[in-house]
């Protein structure tokens, strides 16, 4: 009997550690001779912990789960979590899972079991090609950064690949800080291998032959995941001075940070990965020629890298087959906040959101109407449901002053205060400045006095509001400042009945 209890951050804080151990322990009272494993979380957040039971007619979902709910497990007939075969669920179902393909469905930290489905495949076939095709085939997928920014893959890989130097280096941004995001989480442990995989193949590409992953301290069960994928691939030869039994050399470490938002943003990372104070570096020079330690160097985020082997695996045409426009492939939208289904959706670009929020989330949790969605994080910009209909698209979203950024999707329903997000976003931006230039330094803290000026009645301090968003916008050096007044200025916009004092006094 095989049974899966995620090992998911998400699922353990909900409960599947004792539920694994009333799997085991039940087992044992039974004499019964169970085979656990702890997955990677499906990602419908709230079915955790959702045990699966592998039958003959395939493996079959229960959830969420409690201790109590285990010794039905082992007994004939109904039972009363039972949700049926996981890829029949209808938030599952739905979906176009390539970059997650496997998380949930193998055990992250074997090798044998990565193998089994499709693992490996694109790193033996990337192998026999040259630094150019493998360049050029990152191109033609279409492949762009999914760590906010949307910048072409191949054209940052292929800038690295031409600049002189002895020593290239490839970094993966794994500093996942925005609020309602979770997909790096979840692709380092759940399927470790293929993050590793991807940078590989990165580092094949370009000329590079080793590579740091740079992971938040806040995840402790994916730096535990990751430390040890990483000693796995060691010893199988996936890395070292033969990849594969090769002649070409890539090894790789994993680097944890110490807790600073603006160490997302990759030359403050950069900065901090050579021991460093993590403040932001002007550009030029860029990273892919001036980058880790001065050299050229690919910086990444998780998503990107780990969507590389699949376009390895099936080809470039496949993966570029999915998306619109300029938009291709699939993104991860992580849906969280004040929604009924919350979790992981992997899906081609082109969606509506209003599909996205009332379609697969299903609305609100509360049963009220949705007032607003931030997408892209913190700095996201607020969309009313009169946007809805908004195609989820690099291009689209810029087109109506938002962003996709990590595409998490927090979803508000109409009793939140907008003046009050727009001040957060001020205050965040104040508190996670590095501090280097002026414009997010003075100009996030004299933002929060301003809209506290709005909010008090003073309808004159609007344009200075205004202006110094556009101060921001353009004056910042990185996209703190200049992301921050997304959320600021679409609240302002959208939502101004919430900019007055009578709105303060109702409250």
């Amino acid at each position: 009997m095989k049974i899966y209890v995620p090992r998911d951050a998400a699922a353990r804080a909900l409960g599947s550690d004792v539920v694994a151990k009333a799997v085991q322990d039940e087992a044992a009272r039974r004499g019964i001779e169970v085979t656990l494993v702890r997955n990677g979380s499906r990602g419908m957040i709230w079915l955790e912990p959702l045990v699966e039971v592998e039958t003959a007619e395939g493996r079959t979902a229960f959830g969420p789960m409690t201790p109590a709910d285990v010794p039905a497990l082992f007994e004939a007939g109904d039972h009363p979590r039972a949700l049926g075969p996981v890829e029949a669920i209808p938030f599952f179902a739905r979906q176009t899972r390539l970059t997650f393909a496997r998380v949930g469905l193998i055990d992250p930290l074997s090798l044998e079991d990565y193998e089994a489905h499709g693992g490996l495949a694109g790193l033996r076939r990337a192998l026999a090609m040259s630094d150019a095709d493998i360049v050029e085939e990152v191109r033609a997928s279409g492949l762009r950064g999914r760590g906010g920014a949307g910048f072409p893959t191949g054209i940052k890989w292929e800038t690295v690949r031409k600049a002189p130097g002895q020593q290239k280096y490839i970094v993966c941004n794994a500093d996942e800080g925005d609020s309602g995001t979770f997909a790096d989480r979840m692709v380092m442990e759940g399927d470790p291998f293929t993050l590793i995989e991807g940078m590989v193949i990165a580092g094949l590409g370009v000329g590079a032959t080793k590579g740091y992953v740079y992971l938040r301290s806040e995840y402790p069960d994916a730096i535990e995941v990751m430390q040890e994928a990483v000693r796995i691939a060691q010893g199988a030869g996936v890395l070292g001075a033969s990849v594969l039994g090769s002649d070409k050399a890539f090894d790789m470490e994993i680097r944890v940070g110490a807790g600073a938002y603006v160490c997302g943003e990759e030359t403050s990372l950069l900065n901090s990965l050579e021991g460093k104070r993590g403040i932001v570096r002007a550009k030029p020079p860029l990273p892919a020629l001036e980058g880790f330690l001065g050299r050229p160097t690919v910086v990444n985020n998780v998503i990107s890298l780990a969507t590389v082997p699949v376009i390895f695996e099936k080809g470039a045409a496949f993966y570029q087959d999915f998306g619109l426009g300029r938009s291709r492939g699939t993104i991860p939208l992580q849906i969280a906040g004040n929604v009924r289904f919350g979790g992981l959706f992997e899906t081609a670009f082109g969606m509506a959101l209003g599909e996205i929020v009332e379609g697969i989330a299903g609305g609100t949790a509360t049963g009220r109407p949705v007032k607003a969605v931030q997408v892209g994080g913190p700095l996201g910009a607020y969309f009313p449901s009169s946007k809805f209909d908004t195609p989820f698209g690099y291009e689209d979203f810029d087109g109506q002053g938002g962003l996709i950024g990590h595409a998490g999707i927090v979803v508000f329903d109409d009793t939140v205060d907008m003046a009050g997000m727009a001040r957060f976003a001020m205050e965040f931006c104040a508190v996670e400045s590095c501090g280097k230039c002026t414009p997010c330094r003075i100009g996030a803290v004299r933002g929060v006095e301003t809209i506290d000026r709005i909010r008090a009645g003073e309808a004159g301090a609007i344009p200075l509001l205004t202006d110094l968003c556009e101060t921001m916008k353009d004056g910042s050096l990185c996209a703190l400042g200049g992301f921050t007044p997304y959320p600021v200025m679409s609240a302002l916009t959208h939502f101004p009945e919430d900019f007055t004092p009578m709105r303060e006094a109702a409250e």
